[in-house]
């Protein structure tokens, strides 16, 4: 597996698709710690291709815990199932949050399953959610 670089324009589109965020976590790019990354949901080493199709926006922590997995164990009912796919899957559809936006809850196996494989719910995602709830700036808005 080469070491391929991402076009700048490409970069550009993929973030501007995301609203910035991460399109696992939501984490926004202006409050994060580290700068935002073009990650692959196909992973190259399993022949993903570098399209604007295969390409989320990603932090950094949600791209480490995610590595080349592209399913994971359901903690309920211990079922293997796919990975939330940000260009297949609506956000939505198998995330909410809670009452104080803080904790991502999965609604569906591959919500349950991305929540825990990724741990959306890091200690320091969850610390800063409730900071940036208290300004009013997160959840940020979603929108299709």
């Amino acid at each position: 597996m080469g070491s391929e670089r991402i076009a700048p324009a490409l970069r550009r589109q993929v973030s501007e698709r995301a609203k910035y965020c991460c399109e696992y976590c939501k984490s926004q790019a202006r409050f994060a710690m580290q700068a935002l990354s073009v990650d692959h949901i196909e992973p190259r080493s399993r022949r993903g291709k570098t399209s604007l199709s295969n390409l989320p926006f990603a932090c950094q922590g949600c791209n480490n815990h995610k590595y080349k997995r592209t399913q994971a164990r359901d903690p309920l009912t211990e079922q293997m199932v796919p990975l939330f796919h940000p260009r297949r899957h609506r956000w939505r559809d198998h995330f909410t949050w809670n009452a104080d936006s803080t904790l991502i809850i999965g609604l569906t196996a591959i919500g349950r399953a991305t929540v825990d494989a990724l741990q959306l719910n890091r200690e320091g995602l969850v610390n800063l959610r409730r900071i940036l709830f208290q300004f009013g700036v997160h959840p940020p808005t979603e929108e299709d």
